[in-house]
């Protein structure tokens, strides 16, 4: 994934929002190995934001999945996936609104975490920002 095609999701992801009268959102996009590549918040968007957003994201890239697949996992292995979020360095949400992020071929290219509205709005963005960006999402569902 290129910074371009970063940024383009992370612009894309908060002018969906916006467009769609959603509260104000934050956008994290990182690489397959963890690390960020663009990062926005609204200016009006609560704190911890930037966290929250990470944290969605680094749990689709740490477990392979999309954050509606986490969610499930979550529901029917609690305490596995508690342990999970102490060791992940970056945290893990496992919740919609983390979102992998893929190329035409299936290969991995990142993730996107998207917070600030309900999980499920948060996803919406999310899809909208990755195919504004020409790439395929993978929720996990």
């Amino acid at each position: 994934m290129t910074l371009d095609q970063a940024l383009t999701i992370a612009r894309e992801t908060l002018a969906e929002g916006k467009a769609r009268g959603f509260a104000p959102l934050c956008c994290v996009v990182l690489d397959r190995g963890g690390h960020t590549l663009a990062l926005l918040r609204d200016e009006n968007a609560s704190i911890y934001r930037p966290e929250i957003a990470t944290g969605k994201a680094s749990g689709c890239i740490g477990m392979g999945f999309g954050g509606r697949e986490l969610a499930k996992r979550a529901a029917a292995q609690p305490m596995f996936i508690n342990g999970l979020q102490a060791a992940f360095p970056k945290g893990m949400l496992p919740v919609p609104g983390g979102v992998l992020i893929r190329a035409e071929d299936g290969t991995l290219l990142g993730a996107v975490g998207v917070t600030g509205d309900t999980s499920d709005n948060d996803e919406i963005c999310a899809l909208a920002g990755i195919a504004a960006a020409g790439l395929k999402a993978d929720t996990g569902a």
